[in-house]
C-alpha cells in the first residue's frame, strides 16, 4: 500500500512522501505551549485559539487515524542572500515570488485524494497550511525532515526548500522511521538573523521576525528593527539559506514557483504610485495579495528608508497624503532617512496639523526629535 502511494503522489507532482501516525510527541506540545504562553506568537490569535487541535490531530478530525505528508520542492535558482545587497531593490521571499503555492498543492492533494478513496475506500481530509495541523513534527515523524534550530524544517535532500502538504486518513498505515535531529553545533540559521529574533536554539519569537513583521503583523513595524529589515519587503529568507543541508537542494522543476520576471529583484520605486486596484491586479494569484496594499506599502517604503537612495525622496513625499496611516507614517520614516533635519521640519509643518491619527503625529515627533 505505501509504494503504490507514493508512487501515485510522485505521479501527482509531489517530490517526497513519508507515513506518520496520527500524535503529536509531548516534545513538540511543550514547545507550542511555551511559544504561546510567552506571547511569542504576537497577533497570530489563530494559533492560541487552536491550541489544542494543534497538540492532537484527533481534536481536529476524531476518525484520522494515519497523516501522509507531502512535500514539494521550491528550490531557489540561486541563493536569496545575493539579493539583500540590491539596496534600491525589494527582496522578496522565495515562496512568493510567484504563483501562490497553496492553490497548486491543493489541487494535487485533491487528487491523490480522490485516487485514494478509489483504491482503498478510505476517508480523509487535506491540509496545506490551512489548517491547526502542527506540520512540521509531523513531517519529523514521517521521516520527511526535522526542525532545526530556527524550528523550519530541514531536508536531506532538499534542504531548506520543501512546501508540505498532508492528508488525514482512515487509512491503518504503518509509519515510517522519524528523521533524526542533524544540526549539531551549528549555528548558522540563528546567529544570520538581523532581528534576533531566535532567544535559544529552537525557538523563535516571532515578533522580532521580519517575514511576520512583514506578513503577519497589521500595525506599524517597531522603529528598532526597521533599519534591520534591509530591503526585505516581503518574508525573510536568512535562517534558511545559510543552512549548510542546502548543498543537497536542487532547483525547483515547477514553473510556477521559479520567480517572475517582475517580482525577481523589482525596483522599489515600481511600487511607491500604486493604488489599491494596481496593487491587486499586480498580485493576482500572489501569496503577497493577502496582505494588501497599505501593509504593503509600509514594507516597501521601510525598505525605501534602507536604501539611502535620493532618488525616492518625490515618490515618497508623494504618500505623505496617503489616505492610510499606516502608509503615512512609513513615509515619513523612510523620508526621515534619506533628507535633512530641516527638510523634515518644513514638510511636518505642512502637514501635522491637518494630521487626525495619532500614531502618525508621533511619527512625525520622532522624525524631528530623533530621527
Amino acid at each position: 500500500m505505501k509504494e503504490r502511494i507514493r508512487q501515485s503522489a510522485r505521479e501527482v507532482g509531489f517530490d517526497v512522501v513519508g507515513f506518520a501516525p496520527a500524535t503529536v510527541g509531548a516534545r513538540e506540545q511543550a514547545r507550542l505551549d511555551a511559544f504561546l504562553s510567552s506571547g511569542q506568537h504576537g497577533e497570530m490569535n489563530w494559533m492560541a485559539r487552536n491550541a489544542e487541535r494543534r497538540r492532537d490531530p484527533h481534536r481536529l478530525w476524531p476518525d484520522v487515524r494515519s497523516v501522509i505528508v507531502l512535500g514539494t520542492n521550491y528550490g531557489p535558482a540561486a541563493n536569496p542572500m545575493c539579493n539583500l545587497e540590491a539596496h534600491d531593490r525589494a527582496n522578496i521571499s522565495v515562496y512568493a515570488r510567484n504563483r501562490d503555492y497553496h492553490d497548486l498543492i491543493r489541487k494535487r492533494l485533491k487528487r491523490l485524494g480522490r485516487w485514494l478513496t478509489d483504491q482503498f475506500g478510505c476517508d480523509l481530509k487535506v491540509f496545506v497550511d490551512t489548517a491547526p495541523v502542527l506540520e512540521k513534527p509531523i513531517a519529523g515523524q514521517a521521516g520527511i525532515g526535522w526542525q532545526g534550530k530556527h524550528t523550519n524544517l530541514v531536508s536531506r535532500d532538499y534542504g531548506s526548500w520543501l512546501f508540505l502538504g498532508e492528508i488525514f486518513t482512515t487509512l491503518e498505515i504503518k509509519p515510517d522511521v522519524p528523521e533524526k535531529d542533524h544540526c549539531g553545533a551549528c549555528r548558522n540559521c540563528l546567529d544570520i538573523c538581523p532581528t534576533k529574533a531566535f532567544p535559544t536554539p529552537y525557538t523563535l519569537d516571532a515578533t522580532r521576525c521580519i517575514s511576520y513583521l512583514t506578513i503577519e503583523h497589521k500595525g506599524h513595524i517597531p522603529i528598532e528593527v526597521r533599519p534591520a529589515m534591509g530591503n526585505r519587503i516581503y518574508g525573510c529568507d536568512d535562517c534558511l539559506a545559510v543552512c549548510p543541508w542546502n548543498k543537497f537542494a536542487r532547483v525547483t522543476n515547477e514553473a510556477g514557483f521559479l520567480a517572475r520576471g517582475d517580482l525577481d529583484l523589482p525596483d522599489l520605486a515600481s511600487f511607491l504610485n500604486m493604488d489599491d486596484q494596481e496593487f491587486r491586479k499586480r498580485f493576482k494569484g500572489s501569496p503577497i495579495k493577502r496582505i494588501g496594499r497599505d501593509r504593503f506599502l509600509r514594507n516597501v517604503l521601510v525598505a525605501v528608508g534602507n536604501s539611502a537612495e535620493p532618488k525616492f525622496i518625490l515618490g515618497v513625499e508623494a504618500l505623505l497624503c496617503d489616505p492610510s496611516p499606516l502608509v503615512r507614517a512609513a513615509a515619513i520614516w523612510a523620508l526621515g532617512c534619506l533628507v535633512d533635519r530641516c527638510r523634515i521640519v518644513q514638510l511636518r509643518e505642512s502637514h501635522v496639523s491637518e494630521e487626525p491619527d495619532r500614531s502618525v503625529l508621533n511619527e512625525w515627533r520622532w522624525a524631528v526629535e530623533e530621527g
